[in-house]
């Protein structure tokens, strides 16, 4: 009885060995998984610490642009990308606003101005490297939405039967103060003799591109705004519009210019805006370009007024 005693106490004492072996094998694998997982855990996490820097040294670049120049470069955005696999930020808003922000220091690396004026000042700050070129000719035109009576013609004699029968309530342009299309805009109505008649009526988008949404929103009798806006199909369902004759404002040469941010993508970008390419599209939306190549180069606007001082942006 005590021999078999003896063998039971063995055969136990082997069976809890064993237990206790299997018990620190699975305790050693436990930690082994554990030790894996937190490893992997690190890793991803160090990973993600990386993120911000390869994604900002990956972030495309700012490029500022006039309102008006939009549904045109737009269309030679795509094609860039397209050619090269490069890709663009591009933001759009008045000249004179941009011009504020990158003298504050905005991250801009291209900025494309509605006229010369302003990438005078820059330069004449000492924010841009040259004064740049011309990349197109604006133009203005006359618009009425569909619901309007108002008679449109180049020479605005509609325009002031409108006015003298006080048919006009509410008249747009874009703010003068900061938007060169504004400042054109309202030397014509002034030269016409109008603006002293219609200032009361007059209604002012931020920008060009608002001015030509709220002049053919139904709500205004009409407007005067960029020509490439107006022909574009975008605006063109919601009225009508006809071109005002170059020879009754100043020009409005429309420049580009790079700041001293700009890189490799951006100094191929800017050499692409004055290929055949990008001039074909930009005529396709009633742009026009400097008779003389030379005078891309130079700028002839030094008489042109500076902005009158901000306005209030009158909401429709």
């Amino acid at each position: 009885m005590t021999a078999s005693r003896h063998k039971l106490f063995g055969i136990q004492h082997c069976i809890s060995g064993a237990k206790l072996g299997l018990a620190n094998l699975d305790f050693i694998k436990l930690n082994s998984v554990k030790f894996v997982v937190l490893s992997l855990a690190l890793f991803i996490i160090s990973l993600f610490s990386l993120v911000p820097f390869s994604a900002q040294a990956a972030k495309p670049p700012a490029i500022a642009a006039a309102a008006n120049v939009k549904f045109a470069l737009d269309e030679i955005v795509t094609n860039f990308t397209a050619e090269t696999g490069l890709t663009l930020r591009v933001s759009y808003g008045s000249s004179g606003n941009f011009v504020a922000q990158i003298q504050h220091g905005a991250p801009f690396e291209m900025l494309l101005s509605a006229d010369e004026f302003y990438v005078q000042q820059l330069h004449k700050a000492g924010k841009t490297d040259s004064d740049g070129d011309i990349y197109a000719v604006g133009k203005l035109a006359i618009v009425a939405p569909n619901n309007s009576s108002l008679e449109l013609d180049a020479d605005l004699t509609g325009l002031a039967k409108a006015v003298s029968q006080g048919e006009i309530k509410r008249f747009v342009i874009a703010n003068p103060a900061h938007a060169p299309y504004g400042e054109r805009a309202q030397a014509l109505l002034e030269n016409k003799g109008l603006w002293s008649e219609l200032q009361a009526t007059i209604i002012m988008g931020e920008n060009v591109s608002q001015a030509a949404q709220f002049a053919l929103s139904g709500s205004a009798q009409g407007g005067i705004v960029a020509l490439s806006l107006a022909s574009a199909p975008q605006f063109t369902k919601m009225g009508r519009y006809v071109e005002i004759p170059q020879a009754l404002y100043q020009p409005i040469n429309q420049r580009m210019v790079m700041t001293p941010k700009a890189g490799d993508i951006t100094k191929q970008f800017y050499q692409y805006m004055q290929s055949d390419a990008a001039q074909q599209v930009l005529k396709q939306y009633g742009f026009g370009f400097p008779a003389n190549i030379s005078d891309k180069h130079h700028l002839h606007q030094p008489k042109l007024r500076a902005p009158r001082p901000r306005q209030q942006v009158a909401e429709l």
